[in-house]
């Protein structure tokens, strides 16, 4: 790709600031959607560990619930990717392989032109 397109470079910026908002929607979703199906399904073992927390009624509630369990750990592990993902970019900068997959995907929604679905917040502003 050419280097020395600002355009382009304003483009890829754009396309990774709607990747960044994108996966946070998905985190802030998963918390607001999952999170409390999650609690509900364990209302009894919340009312337990109100009158005697320990670390084996934490215990007791997971291994005896394993769909909450995983609703937790995904919740959990998809905002630690995301910090994560997110905390390396501010750091260390966009790595080649990356920025070379932001540039393809900016070259197609050109080509596509406005029927594509980020046309609106990567091209036409």
């Amino acid at each position: 790709m050419n280097q020395s397109d600002p355009e382009l470079a304003q483009q890829v910026q754009r396309l990774h600031l709607v990747a960044v908002y994108s996966r946070w929607v998905l985190v802030v979703g998963s918390w607001l959607v999952v999170i409390p199906i999650a609690l509900w399904q364990l209302q009894e073992e919340i009312a337990l560990m109100r009158s005697y927390f320990t670390i084996a009624a934490v215990r007791y509630a997971l291994i005896f619930n394993p769909i909450c369990s995983i609703a937790l750990a995904w919740c959990l592990g998809i905002t630690t990717a995301v910090l994560l993902w997110q905390s390396s970019n501010i750091l260390f900068g966009f790595s080649s392989a990356y920025r070379h997959r932001l540039e393809k995907q900016v070259m197609r929604i050109r080509k596509q032109g406005k029927s594509h679905p980020f046309w609106r917040w990567v091209i036409d502003q």
